[in-house]
């Protein structure tokens, strides 16, 4: 689907609002309304266990900003954000063709709830840009690199130019089993030199107790939660050429690149279980 071609209709989803899912659970640690009854008392358990869960979601989220508007400066404007969520504004496309009017972007979810705020999704904010959407799973690289609206005389990005890959907050819900790694390497093979790799990840390394028991809240909910450490985050960019300061918690990342924006909840320790990482592709 795209604002630069026809708008396909949105097919009838089952949105499974009886059970828990992350991208909702997530808008509601953000203060969203796109959420229901399953995902606010899960997230309200791991809240419990977890205090300091609101804090880090809302550092994630501030940190995608801070990413975008980075990439921007560069001159990137080709996103491939994978994981999407529910739409909060201002989203990637919003910052990125704040800066640059041509900007193109990609947002790839599998989560039947994002299917349905597609539209809104797919807003496109100037003439020369374009967004579209993939129905897809990080965990089928092959599928989201093969769609249609990536090949093709049409295709919405040119791999043959810089292209920015976002795994904002979406990667410790991978399992070990499911080889993050060799998913996040097969995504990043097509693309061009220059490109780069942007991710957020959830760590225990700080508060491992904490931590581990708001994980353990949405395993026992049927979400698959797995912090890491920073040096297995690091390797997330193995072959590639971090930015300063390279794996780092959002009060490290904040005075080296964050920009005008203040870090939220820069007071709360929690604010640092998560590791902050930008890379480029030779």
């Amino acid at each position: 689907m795209s604002t630069a071609g026809r708008m396909e209709p949105i097919r009838s989803v089952n949105l499974r609002t009886d059970r828990p899912q992350s991208a909702r659970m997530y808008d509601f640690l953000l203060g969203g309304k796109t959420n229901f009854p399953a995902d606010r008392a899960t997230a309200e358990q791991a809240l419990s266990a977890y205090p300091g869960l609101r804090t880090i979601t809302r550092a994630n989220r501030a940190f995608m900003r801070s990413a975008v508007n980075y990439l921007a400066a560069q001159g990137i404007r080709q996103y491939l954000d994978i994981g999407t969520g529910i739409p909060t504004s201002p989203n990637v496309h919003e910052l990125a063709q704040r800066a640059l009017p041509d900007a193109r972007i990609v947002y790839v979810d599998n989560d039947p709830i994002v299917l349905a705020h597609a539209r809104a999704l797919l807003s496109n904010t100037t003439p020369e840009g374009r967004v579209d959407y993939i129905e897809a799973s990080l965990l089928t690289p092959r599928q989201i690199l093969e769609h249609p609206c990536l090949t093709g005389e049409n295709a919405a990005l040119d791999f043959d130019q810089p292209v920015a890959l976002q795994l904002i907050s979406v990667l410790h819900f991978v399992a070990d089993s499911d080889d993050p790694y060799a998913l996040v390497r097969e995504l990043l093979e097509p693309l061009a030199p220059g490109s780069f790799l942007v991710l957020s990840h959830a760590t225990a390394d700080s508060d491992p107790t904490a931590v581990n028991r708001g994980a353990d809240t949405y395993r026992s909910s049927g979400v698959d939660f797995q912090p890491r450490s920073r040096a297995e985050v690091a390797r997330f960019a193995d072959g590639l050429v971090p930015v300063a300061p390279g794996v780092a918690t959002p009060t490290e990342w904040w005075p080296a690149v964050g920009g005008p924006e203040p870090l939220p909840g820069a007071d709360d320790p929690a604010v640092n279980d998560a590791y902050l990482l930008l890379a480029r592709k030779p």
